[in-house]
């Protein structure tokens, strides 16, 4: 199942994702910024649980589903620049500024700002074609939400 997926995004001209689609590749970005430190905490994992509940109006045992698929979707994902270039040329680019506010959300759950999480989502957010204003409003916007 994945790997046709995988196939799929990362071809030199990647069609726009079906939604589900762009659901699962965007919930392993948010489990891969979680497993950069080397500890996937399971604050981080309640908190993508919610994100993606409450991003994409989900029940909370399908967003634990989801985040069960994009778990195992990482796992098999290329390197992170291929993956997420992917993802920037299928997905617009509204949804890409938001996911970069559920990012930081993720990197602040365990409450820690890990220098390895800081420095992968710099170059995400990069990557996936966010801007530098639009990415540090989102994590003013994340950090006001976690008191920090």
């Amino acid at each position: 199942m994945f790997a046709e997926f995988l196939s799929r995004l990362i071809r030199p001209e990647p069609e726009t994702l079906p939604d589900a689609d762009a659901r699962l590749a965007l919930g392993a970005l948010l489990v891969r910024i979680a497993r950069s430190d080397g500890e996937y905490a399971h604050e981080e994992a309640d908190r993508i649980d919610r994100i993606l509940s409450l991003r994409y109006g989900l029940a909370p045992a399908d967003a634990q589903r989801l985040r069960q698929q994009a778990e195992t979707l990482e796992s098999q994902a290329p390197d992170t620049v291929r993956f997420t270039r992917a993802i920037k040329d299928a997905v617009a680019y509204e949804d890409r500024a938001g996911v970069v506010e559920a990012l930081w959300e993720v990197v602040l759950a365990d409450g820690v700002r890990d220098a390895e999480e800081d420095g992968l989502l710099r170059l995400v957010a990069n990557l996936l074609g966010v801007n530098d204003r639009d990415s540090a409003l989102a994590r003013h916007r994340a950090e006001s939400r976690h008191g920090g």
